[in-house]
């Protein structure tokens, strides 16, 4: 992808501060958060665990009633699990099989070299996110997502990020970006999914990936976002705007929204 000569979209924020278009971004001004399922890695991890490991079909009910708004993901994700069984070693051998953006290496490194270390934010589970990234050789990356724990060949779920306010994720990810942690730097955020669709509203800079929810439903409710296919276009993005022999380089802005 040939990226558009801009580095943040218009704030999505719910009162927008005047004026963030005609600024200038800096990297190292930036946090960097990242969702993970089909975002790091190439699929839905977690749905492919429910789909390999359910004794029933359960959770195709739970996953319908989710898709129409019925119900958040955490009344949906904890009535998924129940239906799994499966030991500890069926588990991480399923998981040694999932690679990663083979980009998100060198991104992460890129991102490191300008003073950020980026976090991962999921509605799935820390555990498995984890494994997943050592398995994959990365390591030291501040994971927010919900827990799981091994009861015999069940999973239990716990949910430590949910929502104060608004119930409906497992992980609210608005609560997360808007952490004191997190204040006075820009927020750039990468996702693809419902659950990134807060987030975003909250961010300086999306990146959505092509073809998904996320990007759909910013394009159609008047969000900018920069289209991804994977993340070699987000390395190559902030490549392009960053000069590793002159780290005060700034990323250019525009409010030109991006295409499909």
């Amino acid at each position: 992808m040939t990226p558009y000569r801009i580095a943040a979209t218009q704030p999505l924020h719910d009162e927008p501060s005047e004026g963030l278009a005609a600024q200038s971004l800096k990297l190292e001004n930036c946090h960097v958060f990242f969702d993970f399922d089909n975002t790091i890695t190439a699929f839905d991890v977690l749905d492919g665990i429910i789909e390999q490991f359910s004794v029933n079909r359960d959770w195709v009910a739970y996953e319908e009633a989710w898709k129409k708004g019925k119900i958040g993901s955490r009344q949906c994700l904890d009535g998924q699990l129940r239906s799994i069984r499966v030991e500890r070693a069926q588990l991480h051998a399923y998981l040694r099989t999932v690679g990663i953006d083979p980009a998100f290496g060198r991104l992460l490194a890129l991102l490191r070299r300008h003073g950020v270390e980026p976090v991962i934010v999921s509605d799935s589970f820390s555990q498995i996110i984890r494994y997943i990234l050592e398995h994959n050789g990365i390591s030291g990356i501040t994971v927010h997502a919900n827990t799981l724990r091994m009861h015999g060949d069940c999973l239990q779920p716990s949910f430590p990020h949910a929502g104060s306010q608004c119930l409906r994720c497992g992980h609210c990810k608005t609560e997360t970006l808007a952490r004191a942690e997190f204040a006075g730097k820009r927020a750039v955020y990468i996702g693809d999914g419902l659950s990134d669709l807060c987030p975003a509203r909250r961010s300086d800079l999306v990146f959505a990936k092509r073809g998904c929810s996320l990007q759909r439903h910013l394009l159609e409710t008047g969000g900018h976002c920069q289209p991804f296919d994977d993340l070699s276009d987000i390395y190559n993005y902030f490549k392009e705007y960053t000069d590793d022999t002159d780290p005060h380089r700034r990323l250019h802005e525009s409010t030109r929204p991006a295409t499909i």
